[in-house]
C-alpha cells in the first residue's frame, strides 16, 4: 500500500518523519497519517512526494514495480548510455551475489 512504499522511501532517505514533513510542507502527523493508511495524500501531493524521491507516482500506489526515475535532461546521449550500463552492472553484480548466496545456504 501507499503507507508501506512511503515509509520505505523515507528510510531509505534516512529522514524523519518531522524531516519529510518540512521537505513537503506539510506535519510530522500527516505523514504518518500517510504510512499507517489512514488518510491519502491529494493529487498534487502525491506527484510532489514522487518528484520528491525521484520515483513515479505508480510506483508510490503499487501499481508499477519500477521505483527509480533518472532526470536525464541535462545529460548526452553518451552519458545516458554510461548511466544505464552502470545500473546493468549493479543488477549483474546483486544477481551474481543473490546466486552465491543461494549455493551456501
Amino acid at each position: 500500500m501507499f503507507g508501506e512504499q512511503l515509509k520505505t522511501l523515507r528510510l531509505s532517505h534516512n529522514l524523519s518523519q518531522v524531516d519529510l514533513g518540512k521537505k513537503l510542507s506539510v506535519s510530522k502527523q500527516t505523514i504518518s497519517n500517510w504510512e499507517n493508511n489512514n488518510i491519502t495524500p491529494s493529487v498534487d501531493k502525491l506527484r510532489e512526494i514522487a518528484l520528491f524521491f525521484s520515483c513515479s507516482s505508480d510506483y508510490l500506489l503499487e501499481l508499477d514495480q519500477n521505483i527509480c526515475i533518472i532526470e536525464t535532461n541535462d545529460l548526452t546521449i553518451e552519458q545516458i548510455a554510461h548511466v544505464q550500463q552502470i545500473v546493468k552492472d549493479i543488477q549483474k553484480l546483486n544477481r551474481q551475489l543473490h546466486s552465491k548466496k543461494i549455493k551456501t545456504t
